[in-house]
Parts: C-alpha cells; structure tokens; sequence
C-alpha cells in the first residue's frame, strides 16, 4: 500500500454511498449503482487501493461521460446449460455482469458440483477477488479470470501485447479470513501506476519496459506509452527468462485465452479501446467464473480444516534472517481491514479532486468532504 502523507481519511458507509449516487447521476439504476459502489468500497476496505475510489473517475465515470460504456447493464444469454454458460454484457457495467455471472456459476455448482460462466462484451469489473469471495461466502471454491486492454509485454519482447490478465483464488478456511490470491500476472498492474502517478512518484526499476530494452519509471510518462504503444508492463518474473517471465506471460496467456475464445470475443489489440481512426471506442472485455462445490468432493468443516492446518504450517514455517512474520494469501488484506474498519479510506490529493469534480458535475450538493474544510 502506498498512502500518500497527509491523506484524508474518509469513514466507508459515507464514501459508499457518494460512491453509489455517483453512479445512480451517471444513469445506473440504484440497484446496480448500490452493486458497483460495493464493489470499489470492498477494494479499499481491503487494501486494494488502486481499485477502489481512485478508479471512480477515470475508469467508470469518465468512460460513461464519453459514451464509451453504458451505465445501464442490460445482459444477455448466449448459451445456458446444466453447469455452463455464456453471457453478452452489451457494454454495461462490468460489476453488473460479472455478479450475474459469479451467482449462476455458483447455482449451477451447487446443483453439478461445477459450475462456469464466460462472459464477452463487458467492462472493467473492479476488484477481482469480489467475485471468487462470493463463492466461498457460499461455502464454495470460487475462480475468476479476465482480460483487459493491453499492457503485458511477452517474454523477449517490447511490445504490449496481453491484459494485466488477474487469475484469482478464493478458498473457504477455518480460520477468521479465507485465503484469496487476487493478483496481476504482470509485475504491476495499471492501476498501481495510476497511484504512483497520483502521489508523483518514481516506480522501480525492472516494472516496464521501453523498445530499447531500458526499464522506464516515470509513472505520468508510462501511462502515457502504454496507451501509445511504447511502453509495457513486464509479466511476473520480469525481463528475459532468468528469473522465469515465462511464467507470468504463460498465465496471462492462459487468460487471455480463457476470456476471448470460449465466449468468442475480442482479444489482445482489439481491446485498446480506439479504432483505426484514433477515435475512443468501448473496451469489450471477456471473462471467466468457475464455481467448485466442496460438497461434491469432502465434507465442507473437513475442507476448512485441512486448508486452515497448511496455512497455519506456512505460517509456523523458520523465518529468513530479519523478516518478523510469513503471511498467507488473504491474510494481509484481513489485517488492513481491521485497521481501516474504524479509520475509513485513504484518499490522496489528486482523488479528492477528483470527487469534488465529480460532486459539482452532478449536482451532489448533499455531499461536503472534510478534507474540504
């Protein structure tokens, strides 16, 4: 987490609901506009914060404003079978789609054990590890997969080729959190950059990457050159093959695949949201839910225990010379809620701009920020 010194910190119930009537003056129905608040509210609850209220204005709000997403989600079936289907988003809003999509994949589990939904024609959908937590707030394994508009250099190459591409894990323990693996299979993902540009800092080296071959870590200059073509992000285990990129850029393959080719949609450089004119068009984003049923392998407490019983022994495992603790998945963004549920949300300078403009562009006259004062 990178908290900007001086951030304000705004209580979450109050920077939910401007969150939510943001998006009920862009147009969402409240429902949805409730859905999607709850979405970006859970991420900064967490600790996700380059997907949380940071990620209001220049994602949801500005590509409403530009006509290039829709704030009404209207969903519609492909295909529909015993434990499968496909659902077309229509450009509306990703949260919408993807809760959709989550809900029948764990419906359909429930009934076969397995269940899994590709989706085509969405939108950014917000934190990743919404959608697998719902899962296992049912008891169930829960994974999910999107693309996104390319960022991700191949390994032995410039150029941005693939999404930052999260491939995330939700599991169901018996201890106080689940374990959730939400993460990018590159390096950084964008929105960290976003953050880095808000706070005006340097990023280090060996995160992007020029056609030179040169690592680049000016964060402005580097939104810049991802939207140009003349910057990427590098997979996980960054340049070359000597700290194994290869992997990274296999995974980020593996959803690029997973998110274009079961539900037919568009991939790779088809999603740099503009045309051959250089005009803003729609991101038409794919993804994938896949819902496990433990029921249908173990006993559910013997799952928990077992799964609780190896993390427990990670984190029990001989420290490196220094380090004070080993962590888990899940267990981190558990420990920075309990910090933040009476603190609020960190909002840097630049997003309190952002929400002020946002206010005054609505007309939301209800709402005076402290950190206004």
């Amino acid at each position: 987490m990178d908290i900007e010194k001086g951030a304000a910190w705004i209580p979450f119930p109050f920077m939910e609901r401007f969150m939510r009537d943001v998006f009920v003056g862009l147009g969402a129905p409240k429902a949805d506009a409730v859905l999607c608040a709850n979405v970006l509210i859970t991420a900064d609850q967490l600790g996700f914060d380059s997907h949380g209220i940071s990620r209001l204005k220049p994602i949801y709000y500005d590509r409403i404003r530009q006509g290039i997403q829709l704030a009404k989600t209207r969903i519609r079936v492909v295909k529909d079978s015993a434990g499968t289907a496909v659902l077309d988003g229509g450009n509306g809003m990703g949260h919408v789609v993807a809760h959709r999509a989550m809900t029948l994949a764990i419906r359909k589990a429930k009934k076969h054990g397995l269940g899994m939904v590709a989706v085509r024609n969405s939108t950014h959908f917000g934190i990743a590890g919404y959608y697998p937590l719902m899962a296992v707030k049912a008891g169930l394994i829960g994974i999910c997969g999107t693309n996104a508009r390319p960022s991700i250099a191949p390994t032995f190459g410039v150029e941005n080729m693939l999404g930052t591409n999260p491939l995330t894990f939700a599991l169901p323990t018996d201890e106080k959190f689940p374990f959730l693996l939400d993460c990018a299979t590159s390096i950084v993902q964008r929105g960290k950059v976003e953050i880095y540009a808000k706070l005006n800092k340097e990023m280090p080296k060996g995160w992007v990457i020029a056609p030179d071959g040169t690592s680049k870590t000016a964060p402005h200059a580097v939104l810049a050159d991802l939207v140009a073509g003349t910057a990427a992000l590098l997979p996980l285990g960054g340049a070359g093959e000597d700290l194994a990129g290869y992997k990274g850029y296999g995974y980020a393959t593996v959803v690029e695949i997973l998110s274009a080719a079961l539900q037919q949609g568009a991939y790779l450089k088809l999603l740099n949201g503009t045309d051959k004119q250089g005009r803003k068009i729609p991101y038409p984003l794919g993804h994938f839910f896949i819902a496990i049923d433990v029921a249908h392998f173990a006993p559910l407490p013997v799952f928990k225990k077992i799964a609780g019983s190896i993390l427990r022994q990670l984190r029990a495992s001989r420290k490196a010379p220094g380090q004070p603790r080993i962590y888990t998945a899940g267990e981190k963004e558990y420990l920075t809620w309990l910090e933040r549920k009476k603190k609020g949300v960190p909002v840097n300078h630049e997003t309190q701009k952002e929400m002020v403009a946002m206010r005054d562009e609505l007309g939301l006259k209800k709402y005076r920020f402290a950190f206004e004062k």
